[in-house]
């Protein structure tokens, strides 16, 4: 078996999807099997995401789920990727992470993002404006403000606990984010959504742009992609393909579905605009055997010079699901 060589570290974002004829229950319960598995496979992090009134999605919580998974696990970094800060006053968020710090110290990681929710409706019911995404810089300087005793928008406001801890800080970015990190000296995380050629440009800006900080003398880049590894190059893209379709579902008649089976998602009928969003999405993540896999990492990590990877891998069986986590994780040679 060919490893990635140099392999960086490799981590996992869950976002607890709602299968077909599963509930939020199922989904929860799927994600904190997968962070025990994630530790004894020796990946890095385990990260959840925030999503509000998704029918396919059950983590709208991830401070919440990471104090269960931190408390089901024993090592592993437990995180956010992220917590959407457009949606949260700043002290809460401190808050809350001085809270997760003090009782799992050295292992929380505060990963944020300036995304709004996805309707209108969601961004009235959480109390956020349309453009509320512009004052992401502020905010997050303010939330940084609070762990350093520095923040200076609301004088003799500190967060208990939070002053004083020291937790890492990552942006969650698929463009403008990237200039807030490296203005911050914050690591970056980012996804290839609007095509590789797009992230590198956005990677090789927030390298150029990074000013050095306490919380990172260097930069530091989290390459965040789908992946798939079965017995045949085939069979792995078919474990994407539940994925894809509620992508190509979401963006043409506007709701994120519960993840259908591979045999729904091949019987559907898909017009032409559904097809070219659908083969998109399939191509945009890794699909192979283990073998395949491991060149596909390597390359993304040559091409990107990511000193992570961040693998957000979903499908319909969450068994199918853990199988994959296995595999990668041979593939990229942390595990045997």
């Amino acid at each position: 078996m060919t490893s990635v060589p140099n392999t960086p570290r490799l981590s996992i974002l869950d976002r607890s999807r709602i299968s077909e004829g599963r509930d939020s229950t199922d989904a929860l319960r799927a994600t904190v099997e997968s962070a025990r598995q994630a530790e004894a496979l020796g990946y890095h992090r385990f990260w959840v995401a925030e999503h509000h009134s998704v029918p396919g999605i059950a983590g709208s919580a991830p401070t919440v789920l990471a104090a269960a998974l931190a408390s089901a696990t024993t090592r592993i970094r437990i995180g956010t990727g992220g917590v959407m800060l457009p949606n949260h006053r700043p002290l809460v968020v401190a808050e809350q992470f001085g809270v997760l710090e003090s009782l799992f110290p050295g292992r929380i990681d505060m990963g944020v993002g300036r995304s709004v929710a996805f309707t209108g409706g969601i961004r009235r019911a959480l109390g956020t404006a349309d453009d509320a995404a512009d004052g992401f810089p502020g905010q997050l300087a303010e939330l940084l403000g609070y762990f350093t005793g520095t923040q200076h928008t609301y004088p003799g406001v500190r967060a208990h606990p939070g002053q004083g801890l020291d937790i890492p800080a990552f942006v969650l970015a698929t463009g403008a984010g990237a200039e807030t990190a490296a203005s911050l000296g914050l690591p970056l995380v980012i996804a290839a959504v609007n095509g590789e050629p797009q992230m590198r440009r956005w990677i090789e800006r927030y390298r150029d742009r990074f000013r050095p900080s306490a919380r990172a003398p260097h930069p530091y880049v989290v390459v965040s992609t789908d992946v798939a590894v079965a017995d045949t190059a085939e069979e792995a893209r078919r474990l994407l393909m539940p994925e894809a379709w509620s992508i190509t579902h979401a963006r043409t008649r506007g709701v994120f579905p519960p993840s259908p089976t591979v045999e729904d998602v091949l019987a559907s009928t898909m017009t032409a605009k559904q097809r070219e969003l659908f083969e998109a999405a399939l191509d945009n993540g890794i699909a192979g055997d283990e073998e395949e896999a491991a060149a596909a990492l390597s390359g993304l990590v040559a091409r990107t010079g990511a000193d992570e990877v961040l693998v957000t891998t979903s499908t319909h069986d969450p068994g199918r699901l853990r199988e994959v986590y296995a595999r990668l994780a041979r593939a990229a040679g942390i595990a045997e």
